[in-house]
């Protein structure tokens, strides 16, 4: 077996509800010859609901690094090795990155099993423009940086997706109606596909009243949509954001320049930061 190349596959399971397992999903679990899982209490549970007994080994946030000499030894000597995480499709917000990136540079197979994933789930309910959106993850924990954050995506024209702890949204919307404002609307999906599984419409105000006193609103797992700005409030001044990098440029990293530069001119820290890029070639830092 040692001479035939190995394979990495990313794997997604259910977000909640069993049945959503794939067929495939379940072909690839039952051909591994090690899964590598975010919580392997959580994975074997799904093992013996489906039957299967195969090797299990950890890969999370905190040992993703140490892993992965022993997880491409496996791959290299052969072996097929299947990527899963607690719920939904690996690397949205869960390990795998550091090992998916470290196989394909090594030249080992990577495919793919695509299935359940809450990010697609709640957009497709959500009842809000989805032809452009982006995926931002977890705010952050602290409420000045949380603030910060927000206010950078404050000009954001695409329909925005979270992922939240129930123990921080109602303090995340009081945030959110803060910085972006009242008046825009949202959606909050809780325990998508499970039994208690139910949907919040609103504006970002009842939304953060609602969250207030509806205390089954602050548990279970929770993504949040929301809306992104109106055209006419994102209209950046070019001027001023490239006069700004110009001057900060000479003092601050491209990240630093670029952070504060968007916020003056109204533009999204993205376009900032491209531009910040492109002159900094031009810049004498002497």
């Amino acid at each position: 077996m040692g001479n035939q190349p190995g394979r990495l596959e990313v794997v997604a399971t259910p977000i909640g509800n069993m049945g959503d397992l794939s067929d495939r999903a379940r072909e690839a679990l039952q051909g591994a010859d090690l899964i590598a899982a975010e919580d392997t209490r959580h994975t074997l549970g799904l093992l013996q609901h489906l039957g299967i007994a195969k090797p299990l080994v950890s890969l999370h946030a905190h040992n993703e690094t140490r892993r992965l000499p022993e997880l491409l030894a496996q791959l290299a000597a052969g072996r097929r090795v299947v990527l899963v995480s607690d719920a939904g499709t690996p690397l949205l917000s869960d390990p795998g990155f550091e090992l998916v990136r470290a196989a394909a540079a090594a030249g080992i197979a990577v495919g793919v099993v695509p299935g359940p994933s809450a990010i697609t789930a709640a957009l497709a309910l959500a009842g809000l423009p989805v032809d452009r959106f982006c995926f931002e993850g977890f705010l952050p924990a602290g409420g000045r940086e949380r603030r910060a954050r927000l206010a950078e995506l404050a000009a954001e024209t695409r329909t925005m997706v979270f992922f939240e702890a129930p123990h921080r949204i109602a303090d995340s919307l009081v945030d959110l109606s803060t910085q972006l404002g009242g008046q825009r609307p949202a959606v909050i999906a809780r325990e998508l596909t499970k039994l208690h599984e139910t949907v919040y419409r609103g504006s970002l105000e009842q939304l953060r009243e609602l969250a207030a006193g509806d205390a089954n609103l602050q548990r279970g797992e929770i993504t949040l949509i929301v809306q992104g700005a109106p055209q006419s409030e994102s209209s950046a001044d070019l001027t001023l954001m490239r006069r700004a990098l110009e001057l900060l440029l000479r003092e601050l990293p491209p990240g630093k320049a670029a952070a504060i530069a968007a916020q003056l001119a109204g533009a999204r820290r993205a376009d900032a930061y491209t531009l910040a890029m492109q002159m900094r070639g031009g810049i004498n830092e002497d």
